[in-house]
């Protein structure tokens, strides 16, 4: 089988719109949460979320092309365009036929579904559409738009599987260039849902913390008083490409790939199985893909959101995996930095372990207070700092509503 590596990264955070910020903002474990500008959030129960900083498209895209699309998708485009630059491919070079894209996104173009349809249904007489709203609000329209700007006529689709989607985005085009159905994807994915929509469906199932008078310590993974995820937007693109064709070209090497387990719970639509049997058997998919033992795994950014329930599961599910060599482990959850990305969340969880790996540390669980002690405190949760550490290899986790899990191998090459 081949080899598939990762020779570009882009990244677009509530803590760095690049991969440099972004890298500093996990280094000193920078909190992304702060009261929400969007909207007046003033009448919600949840008044904060993880928003883009200093971010407006027109830097980065022209205005007319940046107003025909939805936030998710110009997030989709500047993701691309940053990790297109660091891969440094010549595109003239490449079999662009061989070059594909596959993207997650698990809403889409929410903020146009909020607004453009809201603002129509308002209206008197007969109900008047842009022609740009569906083109606006598909979710698979975001790969379309980076295979168009850059010519790249390979595999070409969107993946929607929630908080897992960006996720199952990199096991497919990882599968792909591992068969030999290219040899380049740039995948990833984004998300654009601090809406009011949003928010207010989110908080009305009791999935957002509710912790006003403290936000930027509200998505706090693993603590006693974890009160629910916070929201947060951006996106996250990463260039795979098959080891030799990078060798070949003299490429920058961050990491390789070397197994994928995907799974599901078939428990319940919003809440995960209660042992983590879904979140157990996608880890153990994707050690033996890789042909490894837990022992040899030296980090696990986990999914966990800061759900009283979700967090409790997935670390059962991690002890049945590793047994004792679960205290070898460092687990963190980068969600207590970045809150919440959703369908954007397994390629930034992913880029967050990469940067990592490559730079010796492992990024904390910040917001840590009290230890819950419904969970082993002989765990290492890497609560506040970062620590330092050389890894070797690590799994990315994400799991998403509907059951849907997947885990993500990533080693140093």
């Amino acid at each position: 089988m081949r080899r598939v590596v990762v020779t570009g990264i882009g990244v677009l955070s509530p803590i760095g719109n690049n991969q440099q910020d972004f890298l500093n903002g996990l280094q000193h474990g920078i909190s992304g949460a702060g009261l929400i500008t969007r909207f007046d959030a003033s009448l919600f129960k949840t008044r904060f979320a993880c928003e883009l900083k200093n971010f407006n498209p027109e830097d980065f895209l022209d205005r007319k092309e940046a107003r025909k699309l939805d936030p998710f998708a110009q997030y989709a485009l500047v993701v691309a365009e940053e990790a297109m630059k660091d891969s440094g491919i010549e595109l003239e070079k490449v079999n662009r036929m061989k070059f594909g894209v596959i993207w997650g996104s698990g809403i889409g173009g929410f903020y146009t579904l909020e607004t453009d349809i809201s603002e129509a249904a308002l209206l008197t007489g007969p109900p008047r559409y842009s022609p740009f709203l569906i083109p606006k609000l598909i979710s698979d329209i975001a790969p379309g738009h980076i295979s168009i700007k850059y010519g790249l006529m390979g595999i070409n689709y969107g993946t929607v599987s929630a908080c897992a989607s960006s996720s199952h985005a990199i096991s497919n085009a990882y599968d792909y260039i591992k068969y030999g159905k290219a040899n380049l994807i740039l995948t990833g994915g984004s998300e654009a849902a601090i809406t009011r929509a949003g928010v207010g469906g989110f908080s009305s199932m009791k999935a957002l913390s509710e912790r006003n008078d403290d936000f930027s310590t509200a998505s706090r993974p693993y603590d006693r008083d974890r009160d629910g995820f916070v929201l947060g937007e951006g996106a996250g693109a990463l260039i795979l490409e098959e080891y030799e064709h990078a060798k070949a070209r003299g490429a920058k090497i961050y990491a390789e790939i070397v197994g994928t387990g995907l799974s599901a719970d078939a428990y319940h639509i919003t809440a995960p199985h209660p042992d983590g049997i879904g979140a157990k058997a996608a880890m153990e998919l994707a050690l033996e893909e890789a042909n490894m033992n837990p022992d040899q795994i030296d980090y696990i950014n986990t999914h966990g959101t800061s759900t009283p329930l979700g967090d409790i599961a997935e670390v059962k599910a991690i002890q049945h995996v590793f047994g004792e060599d679960v205290y070898k482990l460092n687990i963190s959850s980068t969600k207590s930095m970045t809150g919440h990305l959703l369908g954007a969340a397994g390629a930034i969880e992913s880029i967050a372990g990469i940067l990592g790996m490559n730079h010796h540390f492992v990024p904390p669980t910040i917001n840590h207070v009290t230890d819950d002690p419904a969970l082993d405190p002989k765990l290492n949760f890497t609560f506040n700092e970062a620590q330092e550490k050389v890894i070797n290899a690590f799994i990315s986790n994400t799991f998403g509503f509907g059951g849907h899990n997947s885990s993500v191998i990533f080693k140093r090459c």
